[in-house]
């Protein structure tokens, strides 16, 4: 079997951008194909920072206040009558954050000696977006103009970065709708979905290269939805592969094993649907998000021994979701834990 290599969804509990690059470089540098810049500060909650920037627009109202202890008790926004939410009044902060970071990720790189290594930069997908700003009733309605400025963003940091860069696409609203779908629809929703999922990597430059992090929620360590069984995920990945546009590189998809703080189903009955991933391209990496401190390691070894035997191949290692949510000190043993993974 090939080697493990070890991935990071992004954030990580640290105080600067190097110090998150740091921390993770000294534990797990010689196993990253890829590092995040920690996503550390008001990013540490994914998009909740993009979503209470809303709360200074003139042109929308809030329509359900919230404060974020859960996903019940979020706000929720509405345009005032008579205005339109476009692009170009959106500044989702990806560009600005990028370019800070770049600079610090090449010294860390340079420092470290790790060559190989590329930098990440996630970028949440438009339904994610409009969903959790607009609430259910905007969804659909309010997506376009999140995707357009998600595009351009996507654009000027291919610009200034190239091939150096790695943009990870996150969608954990989609796998929570092919997840509550009834089973005979699943692949039918799946389908649907990815359509619009692929949008965003159809729209950089040819050779842009990009990885999938599909995900059930991490708000304050919670999965949103657990899933039964692996079948809802492959179905999404399934229709991703079919979907993704000719040109662009997709490099991985990161599937979500464990929810929030709770680690992954031992049974193997449950990653039986995963042997449908066996004809997956070879080039296309699966990482497996099953990394989990509060799991024994014997137990979170044999839950990646019965992941492989179904695909039938190596997969890389991963947690779930960002270890922003995190303590310092569990982070540190996820780290530690997934290293430990890697030598199985």
């Amino acid at each position: 079997m090939q080697e493990r290599s070890i991935h990071l969804v992004g954030s990580y509990p640290a105080e600067t951008v190097r110090e998150a690059m740091t921390a993770t470089v000294q534990k797990t540098g010689q196993h990253l194909k890829t590092l995040a810049d920690g996503e550390v500060g008001e990013r540490r909650n994914w998009v909740v920072h993009i979503i209470e920037a809303f709360r200074n627009r003139p042109d929308v109202v809030l329509r359900k206040d919230g404060h974020w202890s859960g996903y019940d008790d979020a706000p929720v926004f509405k345009m005032k009558r008579g205005h339109r939410l476009t692009a170009d009044s959106l500044d989702l902060g990806h560009v600005r954050d990028a370019e800070e970071s770049y600079a610090v990720f090449k010294e860390i790189r340079t420092e470290h000696g790790l060559d190989g290594l590329s930098f990440q930069v996630g970028i949440p997908g438009d339904l994610d977006l409009a969903l959790f700003t607009f609430g259910p009733a905007g969804a659909f309605t309010r997506r376009a103009p999140f995707r357009q400025a998600l595009i351009r963003e996507i654009n000027e940091i291919a610009e200034q970065c190239g091939n150096d860069v790695l943009f990870q696409l996150e969608f954990p609203v989609e796998l929570v709708m092919v997840t509550t779908a009834p089973a005979p629809l699943r692949g039918l929703v799946a389908r649907l979905l990815a359509r619009g999922m692929t949008r965003l990597a159809a729209a950089a430059p040819p050779g842009t290269r990009f990885g999938v992090h599909l995900c059930v929620g991490d708000l304050n360590h919670k999965a949103l939805k657990r899933m039964k069984s692996t079948a809802p995920l492959v179905a999404l990945t399934e229709a991703l592969l079919r979907a993704w546009p000719e040109g662009r590189v997709l490099e991985y998809v990161h599937v979500p094993l464990a929810a929030g703080d709770e680690p992954p189903v031992p049974e193997p009955g449950f990653y039986r649907d995963l042997g449908r991933l066996a004809r997956m391209p070879q080039d296309v990496r699966l990482i497996a998000g099953l990394v989990h401190e509060e799991q024994g390691l014997d137990e979170q070894r044999q839950v990646l021994r019965t992941v492989e035997t179904a695909l039938g191949r190596t997969v890389d290692v991963s947690p779930a979701c960002g270890l922003g949510r995190r303590t310092p000190e569990a982070a540190e043993r996820a780290l530690t834990r997934a290293v430990a993974l890697t030598e199985q």
